[in-house]
């Protein structure tokens, strides 16, 4: 039902670009924040899907995307996005919300939204979203990552690429480029949610921005799954 309720309310927000810049009332952050942490145990619960233990305990950074199906061939122009970090300590940071759109996947008749999982595999990788767009597999080197079920597959190449890419709506395999669109940061949905005037490198490598409670089942399950 939450994820019905959010592709009916980014049709809205498809339809009118003002209302696209308009603060969200905290509600629907939550639910986005939700949302992400479901996609993220739905991709776990299946071994296609299902990001390799190796993976997970190398990851320095995990970007959770739901993006929006915009007319009849699959061009995504709008959705939503989470990141996490791992930070020195090995802590997880708190999850930062994003925008993302513009993913170009192919042709597909049906579907509604693309479900992303962006595994980050370097230090630097996440600080691009410091500034502006960051375009996924241009800014920074992306290929598919290998599942559960093929984990035969995890190798030193792939170990040591920037970003690993699963999804559920496009059928890729290790190895193949990907430009699965790009990300940007959401700070003025960052700094009403969390009550702050700090930044994305701030809500990421920092202790100084306070949990919110609904924040912290998220940061729970990413840190479980990457022990």
């Amino acid at each position: 039902m939450k994820k019905l309720f959010l592709l009916a309310l980014a049709s809205c927000l498809l339809a009118s670009p003002a209302l696209a810049q308009r603060v969200l009332p905290r509600a629907d952050y939550v639910v986005q924040l939700e949302s992400c942490e479901a996609i993220l145990r739905e991709f776990m619960a299946r071994p296609e899907t299902a990001i390799p233990a190796e993976i997970l305990q190398r990851a320095r950074g995990i970007v959770i995307t739901n993006q929006f199906k915009a007319g009849f061939i699959l061009g995504i122009k709008d959705g939503y996005g989470v990141i996490l970090v791992r930070r020195s300590d090995g802590s997880w940071s708190l999850p930062a919300h994003l925008k993302a759109g513009e993913a170009s996947l192919g042709f597909q008749i049906g579907g509604t939204a693309v479900e992303t999982v962006l595994v980050i595999m370097d230090e630097t990788t996440s600080r691009l979203l410091y500034h502006d767009r960051f375009n996924i597999g241009v800014d920074a080197k992306a290929v598919a990552g290998p599942s559960a079920a093929e984990a035969t597959r995890v190798n030193r190449a792939i170990l040591t690429t920037p970003v690993l890419v699963y999804t559920r709506s496009v059928g890729l395999f290790a190895g193949a480029t990907v430009k699965a669109g790009w990300l940007q940061k959401n700070t003025a949905a960052n700094r009403f949610f969390y009550q702050t005037n700090y930044g994305l490198p701030e809500l990421l490598f920092s202790d100084w921005v306070a949990p919110q409670p609904e924040a912290r089942p998220l940061t729970a399950y990413v840190a479980s799954l990457t022990r």
